[in-house]
């Protein structure tokens, strides 16, 4: 299979995902602006965001594909159905205990995670409730993530990537049509992540019973397997998720200052993840069972030039990525969210987190190809102790930061905490000489810096001024951002063809995984 197909199928899938989650975020911010009801929401809703991308996409998948692709590979067809049965049935139970835990405790964790709701009354009171019904996300979704895990070691990456797109669906189907029938109506919004993970999980089953996986429930506690797994899955949730947990706190510091500080970093995240999901996510995906796979093979010299391949792909358009969020950072968000109850103020407030947000986004993506390169090889130990040590100096940048620079010092603790994170992995992998670089780094990062250079001229005097951005009509400003990002992203790719760069550089036999 070649590995840039399956990339780009995985990417196309996730930017119809996307483009829907920024549909709906506008839509949001329309409706809600940054106010007392939108803090609220993005609290509740991140709690149980939060637990999905620590537990379900996090250490869960970590743990599991690697077992998984073991298995494929090395056992037998009833051997690997067992272990899926098995998982999902320990999965399943753990799971009911933690929504059914979350929803009884769902006062104490709000107070906990967004201290400073506690001194309104109203505000604390309706965080709760919502967080109430966003609690059972957790249980769809991380059954979903047990579905996609199967799906992406047996080769099915396109379904695992388009699946996020229903809860988009779903968003932007309550809000439109049930916000009139809910008092307050921010119901509607937590009822659309019910749903929306309900969907999720019931878009996946039909591929699975294709392979002819569905899981069955098997009461057995001592298949050695799914406690491999377990056993893997308490380190990961420190390994992979650090950033996330790292925004968790950062949500307990937001509540702590003016209102409308949540929301600024919520929809800041969102744009900064747009990039992430579509390269980020998408190179983990396909690269974590392939690396699996050349390691239960023992293809050391494979195992390093996926990786390589993985690294100068997140360079190659990544920082452009980071460039445009900081340079365009006023155009995006005028375009996609101020409407409505979003003011210029939200708008400037937002932009601010955003600049901070993108000082970080390589180190964001870094980490999602670095750190599959040992968790294919069941490694825990070392990105545990790694994340921990990002996490401490995440947090004492937060208290360096947050007084000077407010809700953006937050994001940029984030950011800077990210590159710290893939840093100390990529100096693990090469210490440990899992990862040596093929040859030519030097002269593809001449070609990138003058690129980014080119582009960022471009765009610097193409942009225009704030100001214009406000006053013009949304038609305006979305014709005038799509030219300049064509315009922007043309100069930057077209630099690197007077330079030589050919992009069948990254679809030669070394870069393809012919299993």
């Amino acid at each position: 299979m070649n590995l840039l197909r399956a990339l780009a199928a995985v990417s196309s899938m996730t930017f119809i995902s996307r483009i829907l989650g920024f549909i709906r975020d506008v839509i949001i911010a329309r409706i809600f602006g940054a106010g007392m009801a939108a803090d609220a929401f993005f609290v509740a809703f991140r709690i149980p965001n939060l637990l999905r991308r620590l537990f379900a996409e996090g250490a869960f998948s970590q743990a599991f594909v690697p077992i998984l692709a073991e298995y494929k590979n090395k056992r037998t067809v009833e051997e690997t159905r067992l272990l899926i049965d098995h998982v999902a049935t320990l999965l399943s139970l753990a799971l009911f205990i933690v929504t059914l835990t979350g929803v009884i405790a769902a006062p104490l964790i709000i107070y906990i995670s967004a201290p400073g709701f506690a001194a309104d009354a109203e505000k604390f009171g309706l965080t709760v409730e919502l967080l109430r019904i966003t609690f059972p996300y957790i249980f769809f979704i991380s059954l979903v993530s047990l579905a996609g895990g199967i799906l992406n070691t047996y080769g099915k990456f396109y379904v695992p990537a388009l699946t996020p797109a229903l809860l988009n669906v779903s968003f932007i189907a309550c809000t439109l049509w049930l916000t009139p029938y809910f008092d307050p109506p921010v119901r509607a919004l937590a009822w659309a992540v019910f749903i929306g993970g309900a969907l999720q999980l019931s878009f996946q089953i039909p591929y699975l019973a294709r392979l002819k996986l569905v899981p069955r429930i098997r009461f057995r506690t001592r298949d050695t397997g799914a406690w491999r797994i377990i056993k893997l899955m308490g380190p990961a949730v420190f390994g992979v998720s650090v950033g996330q947990l790292s925004m968790l706190i950062n949500t307990i510091f937001a509540s702590l200052l003016i209102t409308g500080s949540v929301s600024w970093l919520y929809y800041a995240d969102r744009l900064m993840e747009f990039p992430a999901g579509l390269l980020g996510v998408a190179l983990g995906t396909i690269l974590l069972p392939s690396l699996a796979k050349q390691y239960s093979s023992n293809s050391i010299e494979a195992y390093s030039r996926l990786l390589d391949w993985g690294l100068r792909l997140t360079v190659l358009l990544t920082l452009p990525a980071a460039l445009a969020l900081a340079l365009l950072s006023v155009p995006l968000i005028t375009t996609l969210f101020h409407y409505g109850a979003f003011t210029d103020n939200d708008v400037f407030m937002t932009r601010d987190a955003l600049v901070a947000y993108s000082f970080g986004l390589i180190g964001l993506i870094l980490v999602k190809v670095l750190a599959p390169g040992f968790y294919a090889r069941q490694n825990i130990r070392t990105p545990v102790k790694i994340a921990v040590i990002t996490l401490i100096a995440t947090q004492m940048m937060n208290l360096v930061f947050i007084i000077p620079l407010k809700h953006a010092g937050l994001a940029l603790a984030i950011g800077l905490g990210a590159c710290l994170n893939a840093g100390l992995l990529y100096y693990k992998l090469r210490s440990q000489s899992i990862y040596q670089p093929q040859p030519g780094w030097a002269v593809f990062l001449f070609k990138i810096q003058t690129a980014l250079l080119v582009m960022g001229t471009v765009l610097w005097f193409t942009s225009g001024t704030s100001a214009s951005w406000l006053a013009d009509t949304a038609v305006t400003r979305a014709s005038r951002l799509a030219a300049i990002i064509a315009i922007g992203a043309g100069s930057y790719f077209a630099t690197l063809w007077l330079l030589g760069f050919k992009i069948r550089d990254f679809s030669k036999e070394q870069f393809e995984d012919n299993a």
